[in-house]
């Protein structure tokens, strides 16, 4: 009895210790012990952000639900950090199973991976001080300063084809534009309106800022998959059941609380493209 009892705890240890070294790992059909390589952003907050050993957002919301859909529980989820610049390597290199990262769906990007979804249309947008009654659009940006993040193109984009007098400052992140915005700095933010939103959302920011709500762009978040991945019909099943019950407009509502922000209607909740 007692090398019975050791052998099953020593089964249970290897069976909590989860992934591999060779970072294999399950994307079987879920449960039984295997995990899922989930791959997010961690520091966009209201849509992918890790505080501590707690994972909040927007994306990340709807990569719990979609999960579960696929049978795995919250604890069997493995949560990886994935930059925007190494989200297609990190799939064609079986570093994760399913990415949701902000990451729209493009021709380019489909020609190395795969895509389920869109789980929610975002656009270009411009966030401004909450009092700010001047600037309702991009057009109304001439002369003013404009922050966006180091190697963006949405700001660059304002000034080639709205404002060519707009002047653009650039920082490391959204956070510091941001900052910048509360202190005067500059007069707007340019990005997706949702990331826009996660960051109005903070404590340290609610009530503050404001969305313009005059999107210019169409971006469709998608569920980045390996380009052989067999999961794409399942996780569009997923995300329409997690619109239908109402899930997803708790989402995000949850996430963007505080921001002063409506996501565009004409577009969300969207349909899931045909699977490949």
């Amino acid at each position: 009895m007692t090398l019975a009892a050791l052998a099953a705890t020593t089964a249970l240890t290897l069976t909590a210790c989860g992934g591999n070294d060779d970072g294999g790992g399950g994307e079987s059909s879920g449960g039984d012990g295997e995990s899922v390589r989930i791959g997010i952003k961690y520091d966009q907050p209201g849509l992918g952000f890790k505080d501590g050993e707690e994972y909040t957002g927007f994306d990340v919301d709807v990569a719990k639900y979609v999960a579960k859909e696929l049978g795995y529980s919250e604890d069997q989820i493995e949560w990886v950090e994935s930059p925007s610049a190494n989200r297609e390597n990190m799939l064609s290199n079986d570093q994760v199973d399913m990415i949701f990262a902000t990451y729209s769906i493009t021709d380019k990007r489909k020609e190395s991976v795969a895509f389920a979804g869109p789980y929610f249309v975002a656009g270009q947008d411009l966030l401004v001080s909450q009092d700010n009654t001047d600037i309702k659009g991009p057009e109304d940006l001439e002369g003013k300063n404009l922050c966006s993040v180091t190697g963006s193109t949405s700001a660059q984009k304002i000034k080639d084809q709205y404002a060519g007098t707009v002047n653009l400052v650039e920082q490391g992140g959204y956070a510091d534009c941001v900052t910048i915005l509360g202190s005067g700095g500059v007069d707007a933010v340019t990005t997706d309106d949702i990331i826009l939103a996660g960051l109005a959302a903070t404590d340290a920011n609610s009530g503050k800022f404001k969305v313009v709500g005059n999107p210019f762009t169409e971006e469709k978040y998608g569920v980045g998959l390996p380009k052989d991945s067999d999961k794409c019909q399942a996780i569009n099943d997923a995300i329409t059941k997690m619109v239908e019950d109402g899930a997803w407009e708790e989402a995000v509502t949850k996430n963007t609380e505080g921001a002063d922000y409506k996501y565009n209607e004409d577009l969300n909740p969207p349909t899931p493209d045909a699977c490949a």
